[in-house]
């Protein structure tokens, strides 16, 4: 066993209090969980009375373990796979197990958020030593009852029996007795090879009620007597409103109020492109969409209206000329390349691209003089909690932030401005309000994944041996390339330079920020070097990795390499590298992000004259596996959103308006177009758990333009690979 300490930190981890009806409560961070489930056929007894209290565990006196959630749930299970993790610590039974989504605590929670794949990462030894802990006061407090020592007594499903002896309790039993234990200074975790609820698949506990349209996203979120609001934002970006029809627009029917906002503080935009807009107020969305359309504004221009001609040549001339932000050099690239009797050189290129999450951004607002109550899908309640407090010229206190479900992030629900909107029509109106956007909003005020262009070089010697590389990304307005990853460490002379590149539009993170694009041109890039080499590119990935292995160039590389070689090697294995089908065309690519590697084959086959996936083999290294099937799933998931965007997705802009504005314009995967099979293999290592909900997207976008490369003999250099004009 493992010890861990109780409290991390001044706020002391763990807390303890009594709990009505007999029960314990144990609170600590980082924390979800599940709903009820039923055991032969029956639901657990509840408790006569619940003690509600925000990111506690709660023990009743029936046996039933309430887990509350404090991390945004998005469709990446953290709302199973982390209770697991503390009821597997706990010994409790999973079937008696249920959860409620917590609000926002800063004083209680740390990290509570949803991105970068770290709920999982961060949350695993704090969940562990939470379930320890509780198990720890439950056993303390039988073994006095019966006399014994706690080493003489142990738990299984919720029951608590004599190591011994015939004796046995259940944990609502117990628990009562327990509140008076005193909290040890450290725990005991258990062994990884004594786990039996991890590493098991369950099912996602919210799956009924996905299924069956139970309420519980925040389009979904209604309250007696709250008004509806649309907006309207300026229609290009570097536009601000002047005036508009107001008196006309309130006149319409369904209208209750319709008048200019600016969120803007201090003069300053508050993070949003478009900080002045126009609300309309009313009690149904219909005739407040229809109203919207009879609006009459004059707009002013404030700033460059941009388009996508002038970003790619913004971006061409920042790696030309410009001087890097980021910049790594090993050893001697210019004269390297002087010496090589081989040079290919060669630009990718990949447009901006909106989330277009399924669930429009819309988010509940109802402040008073006492204070905001703000309810909605956030991934960032922290960060909404500050930005509306900071509008409202409140203090933080007086602002709760309440999350519901998502349907759908990717990030761009990281950003708080729909809900700062929100707050600032619900003061105006002094009513609580849920604003409401249509998809032409959210696609046409971001947030946007940037547009990217890198350029690779390579040189090869007499021999094919690869003596120079250098990469050079530019991005608006940052690049998608990174100095210190693969293939940093495996050539003597390498040099990797990131340039940014202004722009007025709205930028942020996307599903593998920057890391989607990196991946997409490095492998791709990697493969040409292979062929010009006359090498089998899988075997010439594995060559350079053993170079970083045994001898490798410069100490900042930020990745394993054996272990990156290591999910080479098994999907190597897993798609039988090297044999031949007739008529399938097989494409591979490999890229370490989120602290996890993923190694990915593509099998493309032509299909009326078109490239077609028919399936896909993934090779994982996340480190222990909470839930299989949801581990799987995420992988899937990944690979299908990876394959859509790369082949699909764009948006461009004219003069600072945004030329796609809906799905009839912005291409989404359909169904038909999605990989037959999609088999996933992960690396049993016994580390503790990494980056899950990103990885899997960037290998395969690589790893398809090779595959299409091998089938129509066109390389594939700027996304999306079916409009874009390619080699």
């Amino acid at each position: 066993m493992t010890k861990v300490k109780t409290a991390l930190d001044r706020r002391s981890f763990l807390k303890i209090s009594a709990a009505a009806s007999g029960g314990i409560l144990i609170g600590f961070s980082w924390f979800a969980g599940c709903t009820p489930d039923t055991k032969n056929g029956k639901f657990v007894e509840v408790p006569n009375e619940w003690f509600e209290i925000n990111s506690y565990i709660k023990i009743g006196d029936t046996g039933m373990v309430t887990i509350y959630s404090p991390n945004p749930e998005i469709g990446q299970n953290i709302k199973t796979s982390m209770p697991m993790i503390v009821a597997e610590e706990l010994d409790a039974d999973w079937n008696h197990v249920q959860v409620e989504q917590a609000p926002l605590n800063t004083g209680i929670y740390q990290n509570q958020f949803a991105g970068g794949s770290l709920s999982i990462r961060m949350g695993w030894t704090a969940l562990r030593t939470a379930g320890a802990t509780g198990r720890f006061m439950l056993l303390t407090a039988a073994a006095k009852e019966w006399g014994v020592t706690i080493d003489d007594v142990f738990a299984e499903k919720g029951i608590i029996k004599e190591k011994n002896g015939n004796r046995k309790i259940s944990f609502g039993e117990i628990a009562s007795k327990a509140v008076g234990i005193e909290i040890p200074k450290e725990v005991k975790l258990k062994d990884t090879k004594d786990f039996k609820l991890i590493g098991t698949s369950q099912q996602n506990v919210d799956g009924k009620k996905i299924v069956t349209g139970v309420p519980q996203y925040g389009i979904d979120f209604h309250r007696e007597g709250m008004k509806i609001a649309v907006l309207k934002h300026a229609p290009a970006f570097g536009m601000k409103l002047k005036s508009f029809n107001e008196e006309e627009i309130k006149a319409l029917p369904g209208v209750d109020d319709a008048f200019m906002v600016d969120i803007s503080i201090n003069g300053k935009a508050n993070g949003n492109a478009s900080p002045q807009f126009i609300a309309i107020v009313g009690d149904t969305t219909w005739p407040l969409l229809q109203a919207k359309k009879a609006i009459k504004a004059t707009w002013e221009t404030i700033s460059e209206l941009e388009d996508s001609e002038m970003h790619s040549k913004r971006m061409e001339a920042a790696i030309r000329t410009g001087k890097p932000n980021q910049r790594r050099e090993d050893g001697n690239v210019k004269a390297a390349f002087k010496k090589a009797v081989k040079i290919i050189e060669k630009t990718y290129t990949a447009p901006f691209m909106a989330h277009n999450t399924m669930e429009p951004m819309n988010f509940f607002a109802n402040v008073t003089t006492e204070g905001a109550e703000m309810i909605g899908p956030t991934q960032t309640p922290q960060s909404l909690e500050r930005a509306v407090a900071g509008y409202l010229n409140m203090s933080v206190d007086k602002v709760s932030v309440n999350m519901t479900r998502m349907g759908g992030g990717f990030g761009r629900r990281l950003y708080p401005i729909f809900g700062v909107e929100a707050a600032a029509i619900s003061k105006q109106i002094g009513k609580p309000v849920k604003l409401i956007y249509s998809r032409e909003d959210d696609m046409s005020q971001g947030t946007y994944r940037p547009a990217y262009r890198s350029t690779y070089k390579a040189g090869l010697d007499k021999d094919n041996n690869l003596i120079a590389f250098s990469a050079k990304g530019a991005g608006v307005p940052n690049g998608g390339i990174y100095t210190n990853r693969y293939p940093a460490g495996t050539v003597d002379n390498y040099l990797v330079e990131k340039f940014a590149v202004k722009t007025n539009i709205t930028t942020g993170a996307w599903r593998a920020p920057g890391s989607h694009f990196a991946a997409g041109a490095e492998q791709s890039f990697l493969d040409e070097v292979a062929e010009l080499a006359g090498k089998d590119p899988l075997e010439f990935r594995l060559e350079l990795f053993d170079r970083a292995i045994n001898n490798p160039v410069g100490k900042k590389n930020d990745y394993d390499a054996k272990r990156y070689a290591g999910v080479l090697k098994l999907v190597k294995e897993k798609s039988g590298w090297g044999k031949t089908t007739p008529g399938v065309h097989r494409g591979v690519a490999a890229y370490y992000c989120h602290s996890t590697y993923v190694a990915e084959v593509v099998d493309v086959i032509m299909e009326n004259g078109k490239p077609k996936v028919q399936k896909v083999w993934c090779a994982v290294d996340c480190g222990i596996l909470v839930n299989p099937d949801a581990a799987k799933n995420i992988i899937q998931g990944g690979v299908i959103d990876g394959i859509g965007h790369a082949m699909y997705s764009e948006l461009t802009f004219d003069k600072g308006v945004n030329q796609q504005s809906n799905f009839d314009t912005y291409q989404l995967i359909r169904h038909s177009q999605a990989p037959q099979d999609i088999e996933v293999f992960f690396v049993d290592n016994g580390i503790s758990p990494t980056g899950l909900g990103e990885p899997g997207l960037p290998p395969v976008v690589a790893a398809l333009a090779n595959a299409m490369y091998k089938a129509t003999g066109k390389r594939y250099y700027h996304q999306p690979f079916n409009t874009a004009e390619q080699a």
